[in-house]
């Protein structure tokens, strides 16, 4: 199993996501199945399978999320380097061709990953190009739309 690796508030969101799903969304699925089972017979009950094939899949996302709690590694604020960029980071990146646009990142593990929030996997391309570098340096990335250039231009401990 491939450890994952969370930071602090990422670790609780995914306790947060765990606990709702066992709570609110199991009584949810269990009152479908109740009020389902009271239409009939349940071997031609649509309303009965829907709610049913809803509670298996809860279940999986419920295992899914409690074994990646099991495989997290939450990083501390002590891991998190000031020096080079790690996950934890928040770094700013001026990109090379687009006329010197920068852009800030929070440097997070790949479960965390939201780039709608400006969270960067670390396994992601230009994840993967900065991580252990240092401000001023420039970084090349290979993304599927060609090659950029970044330059680091600050790295702060999230």
């Amino acid at each position: 199993m491939k450890e994952v690796i969370l930071t602090p508030e990422g670790f609780k969101k995914l306790q947060r996501e765990i606990d709702l799903l066992r709570g609110e969304k199991r009584r949810e699925v269990a009152e479908r199945i109740r009020v389902a089972r009271e239409f009939g017979d349940i071997a031609e009950n649509a309303e009965y399978d829907d709610a049913k094939n809803e509670q298996a899949m809860l279940e999986h996302k419920i295992a899914q999320l409690e074994e990646r709690l099991l495989s997290a590694r939450v990083i501390t604020k002590k891991e998190i380097s000031k020096d080079t960029v790690s996950i934890g980071s928040h770094v700013r990146l001026k990109d090379m061709e687009k006329g010197g646009k920068t852009i800030e990142y929070r440097i997070v593990g790949s479960a965390e990953a939201n780039p709608a929030e400006n969270k960067l996997s670390n396994e992601s391309p230009v994840g993967k190009a900065i991580m252990g570098k240092k401000k001023g340096e420039i970084v090349e990335v290979s993304a599927p739309r060609g090659s950029r250039k970044f330059k680091i231009m600050e790295i702060k401990a999230a």
